[in-house]
């Protein structure tokens, strides 16, 4: 069984805390060889390089 909370936490403490929860936008790269759309540090899906 879980503990219960000794003392309130307000809307603004837990925002604070959830801050760095939120969804980060994708960083896409063009390629350099194709000019497809790729991911850093990882090779393109299209031509492979």
């Amino acid at each position: 069984m879980g503990g219960v909370p000794v003392k309130h936490h307000s809307k603004g403490k837990v925002g604070r805390r959830r801050s760095h929860m939120a969804l980060k936008k994708e960083r896409v790269f063009v390629c350099k060889n194709c000019g497809g759309p790729k991911l850093p540090h990882r090779i393109c899906g299209q031509c492979r390089k």
